[in-house]
């Protein structure tokens, strides 16, 4: 008999690991061809058997033993019971109902070999299907990311499975700016904030607040550089980790994508953005014609203004920050590539030459330039270069200035913008109450009439 994917059953169907992760158009087909069976204090399989099913626990208790003895017991909507019960082929246990057990056998190729859910190669975009879950539920919530929807159901049972439990208390600090990247982690139950220092003695910015279902920690993780951020807890919190070695085998290397120059430059003809995600003196110094400069420190604060129709191939000196940007990209649908090697992998920094035009895939800095033509003016060949040399000085001293000018109004901005946010929000949260208000009196001034 054929499920209904709205009915109690389906619902707790829908939340079974790999089965959360299907488009709902390949889960409805697949709930068409189930049938939830039943046993009473019976085997539901045993030691040996090589049949290629998965068997599901829909309702009631399971026992695993083997020899006789007990290896684990499973009950119905336990986090344990969203996996496939030891679903190793041949079974090295057996599966005994304790009592009255209700269960689901599933064909292991129509579960385990769904239609991919990788980008689309001609639109570059994500196919994501965004089902209903309990918002609570910190498991469907992972299982919804786009990043997670990616992973092979494999990667997914091994990182779910790997996953350690710690606990904070309001005001701990989890993760401070500057420590080194050990773990990845997801947060189960609680909230935490996410703030920045821009320099030792600024002030502390803040970029965003983490709820159930959040994950961070992966940027350290990715790009090697120390934590570039401090995550505090705002309540209590339970938080679930993955340590850095998982981290990059289960996750890091099925999710990300890597193109060559000649790559990067065919997806630019197609309309990608090409993301510079290096500091802006960087950037300045030396960059690739036609892209923008996003520092990654602003990413996050900057996402709303890219669009999910287009890809982006992001770029920084050796590919390792690249790494961390296309990822929280991914997290947030949309589309990344990253330039293999950065910077680094297409030529060394070109050496200015009076001679010699410069013809590397690099925006010229111009006010060297004009400096240079202006001293080649000013002394005929043979004279001493000293005054270039001065100038050349004078002007790196004069650029580091105003750069640093640059950063602390940039700052300063990103602060008052926050600031703004917040104040809009406050004052959307009192319009509604006035709005509530306004009705609960009239609703008192009509009950006195009446």
């Amino acid at each position: 008999m054929a499920i209904d994917v709205n009915s109690e059953d389906g619902l707790i169907i829908r939340k079974l690991i790999p089965l959360a992760t299907l488009p709902g158009t390949r889960f409805n087909a697949l709930c068409a061809e189930m049938t939830v069976e039943e046993v009473q204090d019976g085997f539901l399989f045993k030691k040996g058997d090589v049949t290629a099913q998965l068997i599901y626990l829909i309702n009631g208790e399971v026992t695993l033993q083997a020899a006789g003895l007990v290896v684990e017991v499973i009950a119905a909507n336990s986090d344990s019971a969203r996996f496939a019960l030891a679903h190793q082929i041949p079974r090295k246990i057996d599966a005994v109902a304790n009592g009255r057990v209700r269960f689901l056998r599933l064909n292991n190729d129509s579960v385990n070999n769904p239609p991919s859910l990788a980008y689309k190669e001609d639109s570059s975009h994500m196919v994501i299907d965004e089902t209903e879950g309990d918002p609570n539920d910190w498991m469907t919530a992972l299982l919804r990311s786009p990043i997670f929807q990616r992973l092979p159901p494999a990667n997914l049972q091994k990182i779910l499975m790997s996953l350690e439990s710690v606990h904070y208390k309001k005001g701990e600090i989890i993760l401070e700016q500057g420590g080194t990247g050990d773990y990845y982690y997801l947060i189960k139950n609680g909230q935490c904030v996410l703030t920045r220092k821009p320099s030792p003695n600024a002030k502390e910015i803040k970029l965003a607040q983490l709820a159930n279902g959040d994950t961070f920690g992966e940027d350290a993780l990715l790009s090697g550089a120390p934590r570039n951020v401090t995550i505090t807890a705002l309540t209590d919190i339970v938080l679930l980790r993955l340590d850095k070695k998982q981290f990059i085998s289960l996750i890091k290397e099925p999710s990300l994508k890597f193109v060559d120059y000649a790559g990067m430059q065919e997806a630019v003809k197609k309309g990608a953005i090409l993301l510079d995600v290096r500091s802006q003196d960087d950037y300045e110094d030396q960059h690739l014609d036609g892209s923008i400069n996003t520092p990654f420190f602003y990413l996050r604060m900057q996402l709303k203004t890219f669009s999910h129709d287009k890809p982006v191939v992001v770029v920084c000196q050796d590919g390792k920050t690249s790494e961390a940007a296309a990822f929280l990209l991914l997290r947030n649908k949309i589309g990344a590539m990253i330039l293999k090697g950065g910077m680094d992998s297409i030529a060394p920094k070109p050496e200015v030459k009076p001679d010699q035009e410069n013809t590397a895939p690099f925006a010229d800095n111009a006010s060297l330039q004009s400096l240079h033509r202006e001293n080649e003016q000013m002394h005929p060949v043979g004279v001493s270069t000293g005054l270039l040399e001065e100038q050349i000085k004078a002007l790196k001293l004069e650029n580091a200035t105003l750069n640093n000018t640059n950063k602390q109004l940039h700052d300063k901005c990103m602060k008052l913008e926050f600031d703004k946010q917040h104040a809009e929000k406050q004052c959307r949260i009192l319009h509604k109450q006035m709005e509530k208000l306004t009705q609960v009196l009239d609703k008192l001034k009509g009950g006195g009439v009446g």
